[in-house]
């Protein structure tokens, strides 16, 4: 799938994941979540994960389109799915999620290693040293940037920036400092 997922059927599939391994996600933990496995399906398969883009807000990396289907949950953890829409008639419709067992398994994987940390340490990887998050923001201060898109060609030549990994342990195979930032 070159055009990648539609970005509110993934964050669907890893809410339900979360679910199963009893992991609650809040909105802003859901945004990171979605970006760190988009850019790691990226850099394995030279794919987006999902449609569309992240841009860089405050917080880090956020997709404008998973962030209007959640926002109302607030800070608390999510409890519903997102919805689509019949253009035809207006009414509220179920979107399928992707049934692709490598992109479960992503999904899986993502959420056992990073679902339990908070958010500030999440939002605090994200914001990484020559991230495409940090580019962007960089990039902006000298140059008009519009809307401070996050294109994925800078996720795929940056995303090694985040000294992130998917598996038990971090690449480095130092323990990962989980208190929550003041």
């Amino acid at each position: 799938m070159s055009g990648g997922y539609d970005p509110r059927a993934v964050a669907n599939l890893m809410l339900d994941e979360a679910d199963r391994l009893e992991i609650g996600v809040s909105h802003i933990i859901l945004q990171k979540l979605l970006y760190f496995a988009h850019g790691i399906y990226l850099m394995r398969t030279k794919t987006p994960l999902v449609s569309g883009y992240f841009e860089a807000w405050q917080y880090g990396p956020v997709h404008p389109a998973a962030y209007k289907s959640f926002k109302q949950a607030g800070k608390g953890a999510i409890t519903f799915r997102a919805s689509g829409q019949n253009p035809l008639t207006g009414e509220p419709r179920q979107i399928e999620t992707p049934t692709d067992p490598h992109v479960v398994d992503l999904l899986r994987q993502v959420l056992l290693t990073y679902g339990n940390m908070p958010a500030g340490r999440l939002v605090d990887l994200s914001h990484a040293k020559d991230s495409p998050w940090e580019h962007v923001v960089a990039k902006a201060r000298t140059e008009v940037a519009f809307g401070l898109r996050i294109p994925d060609s800078v996720i795929t030549e940056r995303f090694r920036f985040h000294k992130v990994s998917v598996g038990l342990e971090p690449l480095s195979g130092e323990p990962i400092d989980d208190t929550p930032l003041a």
